[in-house]
């Protein structure tokens, strides 16, 4: 996109992120998930109980890796990496989310939070809506593959089938 002329940061995420944060990440889930998730269920998310949860996440250890890309100033996706959740871990570290705005897509952006929170080379894995294609091929682009393990994950009082990503 040669119009990209625009100002274009990603560094960690602070505490004074997270009303922003929040707005984001509950634009970020409707654009994401509206053919998944029920329209009834996407409205429930409340910017302002993503933002309590940004106010938790941006206080982890140095073990966490949160950084949001902001364009002109305003933050437009966020990335979050850290300690593996899972008992059966493949990798010791696990790539919790990466979330751009629509309007982003497509700009490099994404892989620069990508590269914000995962090191070049670092194995790691990461859980992804299975109906994800866009999600899928940026993936495959940074060296991760599909290792068979998939689970209906608990979403907003859905449930949503989420496949494992590993490299």
């Amino acid at each position: 996109m040669a119009e990209l002329q625009t100002d274009v940061i990603v560094r960690p995420v602070r505490d004074v992120d997270a009303e922003a944060l929040g707005r984001v990440h509950a634009t970020c889930w409707h654009e994401t998930y509206d053919h998944l998730i029920s329209k009834a269920a996407l409205e429930a998310v409340s910017p302002r109980r993503m933002a309590e949860l940004w106010t938790h996440w941006a206080s982890q250890g140095p073990e966490y890796r949160m950084s949001a890309a902001l364009v002109d100033g305003e933050i437009v996706g966020f990335v979050g990496s850290g300690p593996a959740r899972d008992d059966d871990a493949p990798r010791a570290r696990e790539l919790y989310f990466i979330y751009l705005l629509d309007a982003w897509h497509s700009t490099g952006i994404g892989q620069k939070l990508f590269d914000a929170a995962v090191d070049e080379g670092e194995p790691i894995y990461l859980w992804v809506a299975e109906d994800n294609p866009r999600a899928h091929r940026f993936y495959t682009r940074n060296g991760f593959a599909l290792d068979g393990a998939s689970h209906v994950e608990p979403f907003l009082g859905e449930s949503l089938t989420e496949v494992r990503f590993v490299r």
